[in-house]
């Protein structure tokens, strides 16, 4: 028999980062890896419905890339201790995704409803949970600057990029599914 999931150490609701102090869950730094775990867990979900093969390996390399962001952030000097993975090349992969399936997209003209099939609406979701994990990036980014113990900036590019891969690949999965995207109704003008 292997090790035991639970150590007990967290039970007074404290936590280890990785090669560094032990810290309360609720610190930025934890709620900031723990939005990045649910991130990954959304995009699970989009992985679980029948989807192209194309979309799981792009989604498949996305969820290993959102192991290493948490364990950069989980690292409180993640660049001497040899945890900063996220790179450059990463945000160009992204773009060169998000780029050949807007390609295949009819052009947008307005804002459209998060929805459609199953895995197209999931895809809105993770990309709503991704942009909440972006917030946290920029604070603990910030947190990080006044501190002494900065993040890469190229952290919060890979973010905001994978948003924007979500949206696209959202309006993919459901184009690919035939289904018709909602723009939204603005109320009409007064006056």
């Amino acid at each position: 028999m292997g090790a035991k999931i639970y150590t007990r150490s967290g039970d007074s609701g404290e936590t280890g980062l990785y090669r560094g102090p032990r810290v309360g869950k609720d610190c930025l730094r934890i709620e900031t890896c723990g939005t990045i775990d649910e991130l990954n867990c959304a995009i699970g979900l989009i992985r679980a419905e029948k989807i192209p093969p194309r979309a799981d390996a792009l989604l498949a390399s996305v969820q290993n890339r959102l192991f290493e962001l948490g364990a950069e952030v989980a690292t409180p000097d993640a660049q001497r201790q040899g945890t900063q993975y996220i790179t450059a090349e990463y945000v160009r992969e992204l773009e060169e995704a998000i780029d050949q399936l807007d390609r295949e997209l009819p052009a947008l003209d307005r804002f459209i409803l998060p929805g459609g099939e199953r895995a197209g609406a999931l895809a809105h979701f993770a990309r709503a949970v991704c942009r909440r994990a972006e917030r946290r990036l920029v604070a603990l980014v910030r947190e990080g600057l006044e501190l002494g113990t900065p993040l890469s900036p190229v952290v919060l590019a890979f973010i905001n990029r994978l948003s924007d891969f979500l949206f696209v690949l959202a309006r993919w999965l459901n184009h690919q599914a035939g289904v018709t995207e909602h723009p939204w109704e603005p109320p009409p003008r007064k006056g």
